[in-house]
C-alpha cells in the first residue's frame, strides 16, 4: 500500500503544471489577476508561470525542496488573500454584469479562497513530512 501511497509525492506537484499551461496558454487571463495596485501585469503573469515550474522540478528532484513548497505555500496565501478574497466582495469584477453572473463570480472566487487555504496546508505538509532537502530551512 506504501508503494501506491508514495505516487501522491510526484502526482501532487505534477499537478501545478495546469496553473504552467493556464498562464502560458492564456496570458492575458492571467494577467488580468494581478491586482490593479501591482504594475507590469503580464510580467507577473510569466513571472508566476516560470516559478510554478521552479517548484515543480525541484519537488520531483528533491533539491531544495523544502524551501520550494514552503515559498509556493506562501505564494498560495497571497493568492487568498490579495486575489480571491478582493474579488470575492466583487473587487475587480464586472459589476455591469447581470447580478446573477455577478453573484456566481463572487461565490466561485470565495471557492478559490478555500480551495487555495487548502492547497497552502497541503504544501506546508509536504514541506513537513515528505521534503528530504533541508539546506535552507531549520528543521
Amino acid at each position: 500500500m506504501d508503494k501506491i501511497l508514495n505516487i501522491g509525492k510526484y502526482v501532487f506537484p505534477l499537478s501545478f503544471l495546469m496553473y504552467v499551461g493556464l498562464h502560458a496558454g492564456k496570458p492575458e487571463v492571467g494577467a488580468s489577476f494581478v491586482p490593479s495596485f501591482i504594475p507590469f501585469p503580464l510580467f507577473w503573469n510569466y513571472f508566476t508561470m516560470v516559478c510554478i515550474l521552479l517548484f515543480i522540478v525541484s519537488a520531483l528532484i528533491q533539491k531544495y525542496d523544502k524551501l520550494a513548497y514552503s515559498l509556493m505555500a506562501l505564494y498560495v496565501l497571497l493568492m487568498a488573500i490579495l486575489v480571491h478574497l478582493p474579488r470575492s466582495m466583487g473587487v475587480g469584477l464586472d459589476v455591469n454584469t447581470m447580478t446573477d453572473t455577478l453573484a456566481r463570480e463572487k461565490e466561485l472566487e470565495m471557492i478559490n479562497v478555500f480551495r487555495n487555504i487548502m492547497v497552502m496546508a497541503a504544501l506546508m505538509t509536504f514541506a513537513k513530512f515528505v521534503a528530504k532537502d533541508k539546506r535552507w530551512t531549520k528543521g
